[in-house]
């Protein structure tokens, strides 16, 4: 599985105001076609998820609450859907331009969660396709991977893809920067009186 493999390896985005690069801190993957209830690529390819059958190592982006861009690192052959979302991770280059973005949050939080992460790093809803080896981007990966992964079902994913049926969260255990576990709480729909 990439996914262990990519915690502690540095994402930069080389914008046009300055590099930013990430420490990643936490990862969730998620499967292709019918394998997997809680991947968009779930029911198939669409114009939306077309990255993630695509090659690896691109970028698949997208929106979220109508109001968050959330990253993806797509993972898997070409052909295949699968991807790696960016859940959290520290900064350790380029912190100025990240506080024009995020303002005086914590710097634990700075790219705490997906949407603050994408946030962080300037990471817009285009840049989806884009490669993470070259050009706007760089990935480099750990030398020595990290052996000690903690690993938890899928924080926040409703219905079966959140279940510990599919604990494809990962993190570094104790990292300041890994976002709080939540599972998925269904929301109460009101009931009229009859």
């Amino acid at each position: 599985m990439v996914a262990p493999l990519v915690l502690g390896g540095i994402l930069t985005r080389h914008g046009a105001s300055g590099p930013v690069s990430l420490r990643i801190s936490e990862v969730e993957a998620y499967s292709g076609l019918g394998d997997d209830p809680g991947s968009h690529a779930h029911r198939g390819e669409t114009p939306r998820n077309r990255v993630m059958f695509g090659p690896a190592a691109h970028l698949y982006t997208y929106f979220t609450y109508g109001m968050h861009t959330c990253a993806n690192i797509v993972c898997l052959p070409e052909g295949v859907a699968g991807g790696l979302l960016l859940r959290g991770g520290e900064i350790v280059q380029g912190e100025p331009f990240v506080r024009e973005r995020r303002g005086d949050a914590p710097f634990r939080d700075l790219a705490r969660g997906p949407a603050r992460l994408a946030n962080a790093m300037g990471i817009p809803l285009g840049d989806g396709g884009a490669d993470v080896l070259s050009g706007q981007y760089s990935l480099r990966l750990r030398v020595d991977p990290i052996v000690d992964v903690g690993r938890s079902a899928r924080t926040g994913v409703s219905g079966a893809g959140g279940t510990d049926d599919y604990p494809w969260r990962f993190f570094i255990p104790g990292d300041p920067t890994v976002s709080p576990y939540r599972r998925h709480v269904p929301k109460k729909r009101a009931t009229g009186a009859g």
